[in-house]
């Protein structure tokens, strides 16, 4: 089964679905606690918990081999991933697709339950940091995260899990038709560690878009008397050529056009490190977690999608203690509270090396600034079993943002750039969640209402324009209703998953295409989401999601641009209404498994005001794994079987219709070795 429904709980309690119990061996019950540890240790939350929740397991992730963040996590309901150029992305969960600051701090990104990176300082492109490639499992949460987690937590969350030495170990690498050369390996250093590397070499299908990526992650287990320790280590570095937008109305169905590059001196130097130790213990009546952290990172690109060329370069470090407290059940009454600590110092430094036409863009230093957060927060949740079929989950977040800026460059107005003077801010704020849970014999019911919340970005407070006045900017916050349904059928054949959500989200800020910031929009999301997976047989299996959506702005913005202008009910630009995942899976022989996929993006607007559209598309793909031995498979997978000549993102920018084209039909072809 791809994603984990409602099963874990079952398995761990020694549960059929649908709550039947069932008894066996304790080998078999041992053995199943170790399969699951990833999701029942890194996990935001429990399976049976409301709100939703999918797990992408290590097969599937194994199987997809997914060069591109997009390819494995589009396949989670209500995901939609779209790819720019290389490596480069943005993200919607539950959302239109966001970019700037917007992008930046919308989205929460963990690695084994630690965020990726402090508040403050996010990134639209922060899949490219953790190890995706050789994940354990990862969780994706739809909705403002639970009080575990704060800031940015406000649409989603995306947490990679490492693999540890308990599972297999394995090799493999493989060529792409399009220049794509990849390996991986995790393999075991001893009893306690596992060691994982992943190494691309890519000489990009478009012109002048090669790039190189590395991955290594290391994570151990040991016990020090009282105390159960885990700690892992990960870094990455990507050095790309980067492929702008090509222009003009269906412009990714001109099959010349779409290989060329209009900015062939576009690029992304990015690397990033990190370092976790979780240690827990038996204290008192309760189990403690301690979790100290640190993280690193650095990044210079040129702005290619920007009409004045600029090149960035930021960075920053930071870390700090995520300590926890679970108290052991009480009757009907489960309790648990911590408090976490973050800080970090970065800098920005933009720079447009040459002149512009446009006096809004002179050349020189834009911003050259560096700052210092800190984050102090406390968090509370409590389980309590009502009756023996209903239960309640309640927490309760609070959290300071305390920042100071130093500007190195001039302040004042710069023709489009305004630099602020040194300051300090700090932003506080308050996130609630309560959920109700029904357990029926072969289903549950839930409803959960909880508010996401996120402090600005640095870049959203001190790199201003013209336009703005320094400290107008105020805390955003998201509220959510969701109801849902899971379950089993059909003997035990058909698992199920159905959420309905409706979502208000308040000081929405965010960059228009122009490149101008709005400070204080306002937006309405619902949708329904449904996932399911069908056992036909022992070898057959049909799994996929389906999601609907409804996005509007619930403001007005006048603007003279006439593509750029806001009248509330407008529906929000990048938020297709319809996103659905399907996945055939066959074992024709013992040694021959074969599966086939289909992914659609609906149509949607590419503009504020509903002016230009885009059709939306649907793109097969196909994979076969031959076990040439009991621990050796060759491998083929097949992406855009039909030749689809779709765009992978779409919008309107500066009064261009703008795409990036999708890559044309290619496989790939891989062997693997387990052991």
């Amino acid at each position: 089964m791809a994603f984990r429904k409602g099963l874990i709980a079952c398995a761990v309690a020694g549960l059929a679905p649908g709550g039947l119990a069932q008894t066996e061996p304790a080998e078999a019950v041992q053995a199943a606690d170790l399969r699951l540890l990833p999701i029942e240790i890194w996990g935001d939350r429990k399976d049976r918990d409301p709100g939703a929740q999918s797990v992408i397991e290590a097969g599937l992730i194994a199987d997809t081999a997914a060069d591109r963040p997009a390819e494995i996590l589009n396949q989670a309901p209500g995901v939609n991933i779209q790819m720019n150029s290389g490596q480069e992305h943005l993200i919607a969960i539950r959302s239109p697709v966001l970019s700037g600051g917007a992008g930046q701090g919308s989205f929460l990104i963990l690695e084994n339950g630690v965020p990726t990176r402090s508040p403050a300082f996010g990134n639209v492109n922060s899949l490219i940091e953790p190890h995706l490639e050789i994940a354990d499992a990862i969780e994706v949460i739809r909705g403002p995260g639970s009080a575990k987690y704060g800031s940015n937590a406000i649409h989603g969350l995306i947490n990679i899990m490492l693999p540890d030495a308990d599972g297999d170990q394995s090799l493999r690498a493989s060529y792409g038709s399009l220049g794509r050369w990849r390996g991986d390996a995790s393999i075991n250093l001893g009893s306690d560690t596992r060691l994982n590397l992943s190494l691309m070499d890519d000489t990009g299908w478009r012109d002048a878009t090669g790039g190189q990526q590395q991955k290594l992650s290391l994570l151990t287990r040991q016990s020090f008397g009282a105390w159960d320790a885990a700690a892992w280590l990960s870094a990455s570095s990507l050095n790309q050529e980067t492929a702008s937008f090509i222009q003009g109305p269906r412009a990714y169905e001109d099959s010349d056009l779409v290989k060329t590059n209009p900015n062939p001196e576009a690029f992304r130097d990015a690397w990033s490190a990190r370092a976790g130790l979780r240690l827990e213990r038996n204290l008192g009546p309760g189990r403690l977690i301690l979790t100290p952290n640190l993280h690193s990172q650095g990044m210079v690109f040129s702005q290619h999608f920007l009409p004045y060329g600029g090149v960035e370069k930021n960075a920053h470090t930071g870390g700090g203690l995520m300590a926890r407290y679970d108290l052991d059940p009480v009757g009907r009454f489960t309790w648990r509270f911590g408090a976490d600590t973050d800080f970090a110092t970065g800098y920005l430094k933009e720079i447009q090396p040459n002149p512009n036409p446009s006096r809004n863009f002179p050349q020189g230093v834009h911003y050259n600034y560096t700052v210092e957060t800190q984050v102090f927060a406390l968090w509370t949740e409590a389980d309590v079993t009502l009756t023996d079929n209903l239960r309640l989950l309640a927490g309760l977040r609070s959290e300071v943002h305390d920042y100071a800026y130093d500007t190195r460059a001039p302040a004042g107005i710069n023709g489009r750039f305004n630099v602020p003077a040194d300051r300090s801010d700090d932003f506080n704020f308050v996130t609630p969640k309560v959920g109700l849970v029904w357990d029926q014999r072969w289903y549950s019911l839930y409803a959960n209402y909880a508010r996401g919340a996120r402090a600005p970005q640095v870049s959203d407070l001190y790199r201003l324009q013209n336009r703005q006045v320094a400290g107008e900017i105020k805390a955003e916050t998201l509220d959510s209703i969701e109801l849902g349904v899971r379950g089993d059928a059909l003997f035990g054949h058909l698992d199920f998953d159905i959420a309905a959500y409706w979502m208000e989200k308040e000081k929405f800020f965010f960059r228009d295409s122009d490149g101008l910031n709005v400070v204080d929009g306002s937006t309405r999301h619902k949708g329904i989401e449904a996932a399911a997976t069908l056992r036909i047989d022992d070898g057959l299996s049909l799994s996929g999601n389906i999601a609907w959506s409804d996005q509007e702005y619930t403001f007005d913005r006048p603007v003279v641009a006439a593509q750029e202008r806001i009248v509330s009910g407008n529906a929000i630009d990048t938020a297709p209404e319809w996103l659905a995942d399907a996945r055939l899976d066959w074992q024709a022989l013992d040694a021959l498994k074969l599966s086939l996929t289909i992914e659609h993006v609906g149509e949607y607007f590419t503009d504020p005001a509903n002016t230009v559209t885009y059709p939306g598309h649907t793109v097969l793909g196909a994979r076969a794994g031959w076990n040439l031995t009991d621990t050796l498979e060759a491998s083929v997978i097949l992406r855009n079987l039909t030749d689809e000549a779709y765009a992978d993102r779409a919008d309107v920018g500066f009064g261009n219709e703008r795409y990036f084209p999708a890559e044309p039909l290619n496989a790939t072809f891989g062997i693997t070795k387990k052991f």
